[in-house]
């Protein structure tokens, strides 16, 4: 196996709009199904359970032109949402059989509203997460509101979906979060040895393939990335921050790493570390789930949380030995920039250097990125 081509492979999978990889596996199983969710965090263990494909769908990346989707939205909305919409309108996505939205902002909401209206015959689910988790009802709400997901997904499926399937597969997930950890250890400890756009792609297969079989990827190129040798460079260690729901273009992750850069740590694909322990699977597993999602120690725009998000990062700033924090938000993401003052004023108070700007999916250039980048290294070094 050589790590660089078989990112290259993942990546051209996860970023082909007509998702061709999907379509090979419900072909490879006939009679199977697919399920897309939205990010930034879905409970994919309830659909692979039901034994359909959980599909995360993070918009077009900029391979598409947005023409049918702005009459039916407003474009002044996150590129994530309008190029989704569009996949679906120009019937890219019609290899899925349903979409889970989760209560992440207005705009998630509002995208799932507009998915059933003009999708009338096909799943689309709004999964509301607690929203005061403190609460003594919490844990109760969320395990409702994850059993009537089950009984929503086992009609899509045609069959129930048992007890045991889900602890099965709760143990799949928990063997690929331990994967993904270990991916992420590696390049915070030794970012030389895999280049982030690598491991990034790496870890974004994740979001078309099923569990076992991106646990396989893991385990093939885990060992083989931790034995090239690489090349130290005099990088700058930082943390990017802002991006858990709509993703940087792969060019721009390159450009950040070659202005100077080892990212160490980031909130990217941020629903594949929501869980930092196993989840059990011994006794209920919807509890089990359900309290899971409640304790974890994610920390992000899009979770209701009475911790400072401030504090927070301050505290992943020290765990990873960084020395920066970019804050990297796509544009018109509400809660990422709202979020912003607070967490740079508490990165002032600490002392630590922080650069902030803005993207979306089809940025054509990356020439001034890369200038802001050099020079924040440059002020750092």
């Amino acid at each position: 196996m050589e790590i660089r081509e078989e990112a290259r492979r993942c990546e051209a999978m996860v970023r082909d709009p007509d998702l061709a990889a999907v379509a090979g596996w419900k072909r490879a199983h006939p009679g199977g199904r697919a399920i897309g969710y939205f990010p930034v965090y879905v409970p994919a263990e309830l659909v692979h359970a039901a034994g359909m494909l959980p599909v995360g769908v993070f918009g077009a990346g900029g391979t598409v032109d947005i023409d049918h989707a702005d009459s039916r939205m407003q474009s002044f909305v996150c590129s994530i949402s309008r190029s989704t919409l569009e996949l679906g309108l120009t019937k890219r996505l019609d290899v899925l059989d349903g979409m889970i939205f989760g209560s992440i902002c207005d705009v998630a909401r509002n995208l799932s509203g507009i998915w059933q209206r003009n999708f009338p015959g096909v799943m689309a689910e709004y999964v509301h997460y607690p929203q005061n988790p403190d609460s003594a009802h919490a844990l109760e709400y969320y395990r409702g509101e994850l059993a009537r997901l089950r009984e929503r997904l086992a009609a899509v499926a045609g069959r129930p979906i048992s007890d045991d399937a889900l602890r099965a597969s709760l143990g799949a997930y928990n063997r690929t979060r331990e994967l993904v950890a270990g991916l992420h250890r590696l390049r915070r400890d030794e970012p030389w040895r895999l280049t982030w756009r690598e491991a990034y792609a790496l870890l974004r297969a994740g979001h078309v393939l099923p569990a076992e079989e991106h646990a396989a990827l893991l385990e093939r190129a885990l060992p083989i990335a931790k034995a090239r040798a690489g090349k130290r460079r005099d990088c700058v260690r930082v943390v990017l921050e802002g991006s858990f729901c709509e993703q940087p273009p792969p060019d721009l992750l390159d450009a950040i790493e070659e202005a100077g850069c080892y990212v160490v740590e980031d909130d990217l694909l941020l629903g594949m570390r929501w869980f930092d322990r196993p989840v059990p699977v011994d006794g209920d597993p919807l509890l089990a789930l359900a309290r899971a999602y409640l304790e974890s120690p994610v920390t992000t725009s899009i979770k209701h949380d009475r911790r400072r998000k401030g504090d927070a990062l301050l505290q992943r700033v020290a765990a990873a030995g960084a020395e920066g924090v970019i804050f990297s938000a796509a544009k018109f993401c509400e809660p990422a920039l709202l979020d912003y003052p607070l967490m740079r004023a508490a990165l002032e108070r600490a002392g630590i250097p922080n650069l902030a700007f803005e993207f979306e999916e089809k940025i054509g250039t990356f020439e001034s990125i890369r200038t802001q980048v050099e020079t924040f290294v440059e002020s750092i070094l």
